[in-house]
């Protein structure tokens, strides 16, 4: 599956706290260029609120998917979260979001950005996958029910 080949153990996290989408954008433009030093936190930042600010990638059954395109980016970065507590995030269906995974893709990577979305929104669109992922007991399981 597409999805391993971007997330990794280390960044999916479970019982991250966020109390606004903006927090979380903020969190998830720190904790990947950390990561992934050619990122700059701030530029990543601002990307994902421009992004926000096209429609919201708030899918619904409390899943939002982040994403934007960005020139540092040398491959696709995904970053998943559990959070701790559900938090609004201007969703399609108005419900809180509890499952957050952030994609970061190269600028130029149309193709390869639109195949990873549509993988992703096909994992999240299982009622079955969401009640595995968020009963899973630890990031391990996390990382396995995400990304198989």
């Amino acid at each position: 599956m597409i999805i391993h080949r971007i997330l990794t153990p280390e960044r999916t996290l479970d019982g991250v706290h966020g109390v606004s989408k903006k927090k979380i954008l903020e969190f998830i433009a720190d904790r990947i260029s950390s990561e992934v030093p050619e990122i700059n936190a701030k530029e990543l930042f601002e990307a994902l609120v421009a992004r926000e600010r096209l429609g919201t990638t708030g899918l619904g059954e409390g899943v939002a998917i982040p994403h934007c395109r960005c020139k540092a980016c040398p491959e696709p970065v995904g970053l998943f979260i559990r959070l701790a507590e559900p938090v609004d995030f201007d969703s399609v269906d108005r419900k809180p979001v509890d499952l957050v995974f952030a994609l970061i893709v190269p600028e130029g990577e149309n193709q390869e950005h639109l195949e990873i979305l549509k993988a992703l929104a096909e994992r999240f669109h299982s009622s079955l996958m969401l009640q595995k992922i968020r009963t899973a007991t630890d990031t391990g399981m996390l990382y396995h029910c995400v990304s198989d």
